[in-house]
């Protein structure tokens, strides 16, 4: 079969456009976009690097931070002074307000993110939602599930609807034995950890890593917990997976058949199964008219069927069974990993100003005694809760 030249100047005529238009959506992708965003930019009084070729400031960012992990300044010598904090946990930013002023900009491949510190313009930002979109999550991002942080408009007043009752104070007063449990075992190991010698040094990042996946498996998935503990090991090695991959330099390396791709895309599918397998036993048992709504899943599943019920099987306004895998996901990395960062966060400033921590530890005792604490007791911790406030925000001075 040969072709003649009517239907090759035929096919010619359907390619070339075809390829012309991928050419030029190519180009606008990789260097006019973002040339014309920077002129905006700039325009506006905002200053930063000249974009580079796809690559943006990621050769940069990855020096500075290769840089910062092997500076000779050390843990100890960074807790003994009053130094500031920011050069530590907030490397490149505070690097690209250092070198351009805090109307600063830097770029992540061919997206310039920009840099503001004044509080009256994050203001602006949190108040005017229609006009400052939450960021579109990367396919690599969104393995670690989306839910309800990154939802907009209807879709977002939806969720919360159904989300809420599950945070009612009433049903979280519920938890506090599970909470309490949790951390004694925790403190029992590091007594059994020091009952050999006056001192030891512990490592306290595992632990609280541990801690937080025991209270939110049990709290979200109650009786499911082993598939919980479980679920939390994957998600773990899926965000240290994803940390590498963020390390690339090459566009679209996520999409390569690499060992790490491969891998992440096994760990999602077994996180989805194992959730799955999770809500539809929940599910069966609620229709078999068990009563199952004392965790966050249960809560969240209850939630959801009564909204079904209030506006109708077919009605878009219920969340869908993979919504509630996302939303289960979110719980996870909403409530382990940020917590157990912020406890850690939390221990290195009171080892800093130790004032503080023999203020909040005097209190505690004042109002407990050697008695477990409950949350009538907890109320009564001031204190504490400034601590706790002002230390989340690197306030205390």
């Amino acid at each position: 079969m040969g072709f003649t030249p009517t239907s090759t100047a035929t096919c010619f005529l359907i390619i070339a456009p075809l390829v012309v238009l991928w050419c030029w959506k190519l180009l606008k992708w990789v260097w006019l976009r973002p040339k014309r965003l920077e002129r905006a930019l700039r325009a506006q009084g905002l200053q930063g690097n000249p974009y580079s070729l796809l690559i943006g400031d990621t050769k940069e960012m990855y020096t500075v931070l290769m840089q910062a992990a092997r500076s000779q300044q050390s843990t100890s010598s960074f807790l003994s002074k009053d130094k500031d904090a920011a050069p530590h946990i907030t490397t490149f930013n505070h690097h690209i307000v250092n070198k351009f002023g805090k109307n600063s900009f830097f770029w992540e491949g061919t997206k310039p993110k920009v840099v503001i510190t004044d509080p009256e313009q994050i203001k602006e930002v949190f108040n005017k939602i229609q006009d400052f979109e939450k960021p579109k999550l990367s396919p690599i991002v969104k393995l670690l599930g989306s839910g309800l942080a990154n939802l907009e408009g209807e879709k977002w007043r939806t969720h919360r609807k159904i989300i809420n009752p599950a945070f009612h104070l009433e049903k979280l007063k519920v938890m506090l034995p599970i909470f309490l449990e949790c951390c004694d075992d925790m403190v029992s190991k590091w007594e059994r950890l020091l009952s050999s010698n006056d001192k030891s040094e512990i490592d306290v990042w595992p632990f609280l890593q541990n801690l937080t996946c025991d209270i939110i498996s049990r709290t979200a998935f109650g009786s499911s917990y082993e598939d919980g503990k479980r679920i939390f090991e994957l998600l773990k090695e899926q965000t240290g997976l994803m940390m590498k991959l963020q390390n690339a330099y090459i566009p679209g390396w996520w999409l390569l058949p690499t060992t790490t791709n491969k891998r992440m895309k096994k760990i999602d599918t077994e996180i989805r199964a194992l959730l799955k397998g999770v809500i539809n036993k929940r599910e069966n048992a609620m229709k078999a008219g068990e009563v199952l709504n004392n965790d966050l899943l249960g809560m969240l599943l209850e939630s959801n069927r009564m909204e079904i019920q209030d506006h109708g099987k077919n009605n878009i306004i219920a969340m869908t069974s993979l919504e509630v895998i996302e939303e289960c996901n979110a719980f996870y990395i909403a409530g382990q990993e940020t917590t157990s960062v912020l406890l850690v966060w939390t221990m290195v400033l009171l080892s800093r100003y130790p004032h503080w921590q023999e203020r909040a530890r005097e209190e505690v005792l004042h109002v407990f005694g050697n008695q477990k604490p409950d949350y009538n007791g907890l109320s009564h911790l001031k204190i504490v809760s400034i601590t706790w406030f002002y230390f989340s925000d690197g306030y205390i001075n």
